[in-house]
């Protein structure tokens, strides 16, 4: 069987691509903010200065690396009201459709994310989309670093269905195409999540506005 009949793998993000849930993200990070006594920011000051590791966003914000005592507290803060907040969000613009009709032309996808596994699977299948992807793998340990080791693993798993030539990473940083490349995959970047399209576009991979578009393009780098 060849390349254009199997088509991209393309392996999806989950918050900010998948999951609509920037506003939420917002909200949760200038809650946690009031807790922890700093200034509230705006969805686009947040877009130009999120990045991964985490801890280096809180320097962009702070002057300085928090320590590892206060970034236990900000992330534990963050995330009682990001997790008060996820149910509330809803997919990204036709990103069910757009599953649904890939695994159904015989097309595979899997999902990697940074969110906590015990959360991750959960909600997905809450979503009712579980069924769409071959594998699932959120973090399952403490580190807050990038995904490119956990690519090299989630790869691994895939075997065969992933061949690197034919992979995409599809998601809403640049660390997930950092990731991408750290395998020899390719990536698209979305906008409709955690970085302005000025940030994306420093990746040097497509940057598109749309899941739909961002699946098209996967294709075409994939073909």
């Amino acid at each position: 069987m060849g390349k254009l009949q199997r088509g991209a793998h393309i392996v999806w993000d989950w918050n900010g691509t998948l999951l609509h849930d920037i506003h939420a993200v917002i909200e949760a990070t200038n809650a946690s903010f009031a807790e922890i006594g700093l200034e509230s920011i705006t969805l686009e000051r947040y877009r130009e200065l999120y990045c991964v590791p985490v801890p280096k966003f809180y320097e962009r914000l702070m002057g300085r690396l928090p320590t590892e005592a206060e970034w236990q507290v900000m992330d534990a803060v963050f995330h009682k009201h990001y997790w008060a907040r996820a149910d509330g969000c809803g997919l990204a613009d036709g990103a069910a459709e757009l599953l649904a009709g890939r695994r159904a032309a015989g097309r595979t996808q899997s999902l990697l994310s940074l969110a906590p596994h015990e959360h991750l699977v959960p909600i997905v299948r809450r979503h009712g989309i579980e069924e769409h992807f071959v594998r699932i793998d959120g973090r399952t340990d403490a580190s807050h670093a990038g995904k490119a080791e956990r690519m090299v693993r989630h790869l691994d798993a895939l075997g065969e269905v992933a061949a690197v030539e034919r992979t995409v990473v599809i998601g809403d940083a640049v660390d997930d195409a950092l990731a991408a490349a750290h395998v020899g995959a390719r990536a698209v970047l979305y906008t409709g999540g955690s970085h302005s399209r000025g940030s994306l576009a420093e990746a040097g991979v497509p940057v598109v506005d749309s899941l739909a578009e961002a699946v098209e393009v996967a294709e075409q780098l994939a073909a």
